[in-house]
């Protein structure tokens, strides 16, 4: 199964970092824990260096010593030679530094490392939000940082043997606004269905693709949902207590009508300033999302923007599928998206949003009118619906928004039905999420 590679959208990132002509900074990965960083950078390293350099200060915490005391350029590099790391072959070498958060002096060596040229960098790292105190100097202009999420719905279907100019077929309907060939429709909605089962952890994926078994994918799952409890139990500090609820909440919370997250879901006499510090925790671990309620659609968002009521979406919907209660695998395979109030469907097209790099927040007038997500889109107000059963043109809420601003020309409506275009409305099958 660790044979099996999966094209990663990141390579093509390193590949431009890599044929920079002019000055090359350090290039930082950052991402959840088990998203696939360290094997890309690997890949990648092998690919288009003579020599690869790999520190992981997790599982080599002794040679965070290389980095301890004077960071000038020669006492680094001749410490790094005698660790018996690998070859410095100037020019021909990447320094791959792993897990950097737990080494916050190596994240500003890498300011001298750039300056001296001879030795391209590359650093990686998890709950990177958490620990930012403890870096004494960032490496400000030396540093271009690039944020990697567990596998986004294109990622999948590549991994699932779907075709590049397949996917294009799929973006040329969009654009042109088509309804898609019956046959794919049908084939990619079912691979949509079970992308929101297995989510987008590459070991999750893996397991998958070699095995096609659900009870093998959840088992890989609940080892990475320990995985998070134990880093939360680890890092979270004096509100480890609070993260760990409102970690186990979420599932919960999104099966709510509405979705909006309610501290007195967690503890009944929960305090919004108690809980703050550990939403904000999982937040900068990447493991959930805010999606923050907004009272005008109107641009930017942040102006409108109430900051203490919001939705939380989990970062990996395989994950919060495998936390939910009830047979939900079971459900969503016999095409039963309802399940739960649909927050399984919420859940993955807010994720998927964020892959696409929008900030999420919805719109909602004192609990009477909601729509699900406003993102930015050509620097126009794009509402979008998502709709997990048959009843997906009934939209009250959508339609009342376009009524009030009519500024908004355009609004998209996700469900699991090939595409439609009705005036301002566009239908749209839930796999066209991955264009927007």
């Amino acid at each position: 199964m660790k044979d099996l590679i999966l094209k990663r959208k990141i390579e093509s990132n390193l590949v431009s970092w890599y044929n920079s002509k002019s000055f090359k900074p350090a290039l930082l990965v950052a991402g959840a824990r088990q998203v696939g960083k360290t094997t890309s950078i690997r890949s990648f390293g092998k690919k288009y260096y003579q020599s690869v350099i790999e520190i992981n200060f997790e599982a080599k915490p002794s040679l965070k010593e290389i980095f301890a005391g004077d960071l000038d350029v020669d006492t680094l590099l001749e410490k790094i030679s005698v660790a018996g790391v690998g070859r410095l072959i100037p020019h021909k070498t990447l320094i791959f530094l792993d897990e950097i958060q737990s080494c916050p002096q190596a994240r500003t060596a890498t300011k001298f490392l750039v300056e001296d040229g001879r030795y391209d960098v590359i650093s990686s790292g998890s709950l990177l939000g958490i620990n930012y105190r403890d870096v004494s100097s960032f490496p400000v202009g030396f540093e271009y940082k690039i944020e990697m999420h567990s596998l986004d719905f294109e990622e999948f279907l590549w991994a699932n043997g779907i075709e590049e100019e397949t996917i294009a077929n799929l973006h040329t309907a969009f654009i042109e606004k088509k309804a898609v060939d019956s046959f794919i429709h049908n084939r990619i909605m079912d691979l949509f269905r079970r992308y929101m089962i297995v989510g987008g952890m590459p070991a999750v994926v893996r397991q998958y693709i070699t095995d096609k078994n659900i009870e093998f994918v959840m088992r890989q799952q609940r080892a990475i949902v320990q995985s998070y409890r134990d880093d939360i139990s680890k890092y979270a500090g004096k509100r480890k207590g609070e993260a760990k609820l409102v970690f186990d909440s979420i599932p919960a919370q999104l099966m709510e009508k509405n979705k909006k997250f309610k501290l007195v879901s967690v503890e009944e006499s929960a305090r919004f300033r108690v809980y703050e510090e550990a939403l904000m925790w999982l937040y900068d671990a990447n493991i959930a999302s805010f999606c923050f309620n907004v009272t005008s659609a109107e641009l930017p968002f942040e102006l409108n923007e109430k900051r203490n009521t919001f939705k939380f979406f989990l970062r990996d919907t395989g994950l919060l599928s495998l936390m939910s209660l009830g047979n939900v695998q079971r459900e969503i395979l016999s095409d039963n998206l309802k399940i739960n109030e649909g927050s399984i469907v919420e859940n993955a097209v807010a994720d998927l949003l964020i892959k696409r790099g929008h900030k999420l927040h919805y719109y909602d007038v004192k609990g009477r009118l909601e729509v699900d997500f406003l993102i930015a889109n050509n620097n126009q107000v794009l509402p979008v619906e998502a709709k997990s059963g048959s009843d997906f043109k009934i939209h009250s809420s959508l339609n009342s928004l376009l009524s009030k601003f009519n500024k908004i020309k355009r609004a998209v409506v996700l469900h699991k039905y090939n595409s439609e275009y009705v005036g301002a409305i566009e239908y749209l099958p839930l796999y066209m999420v991955m264009f927007l």
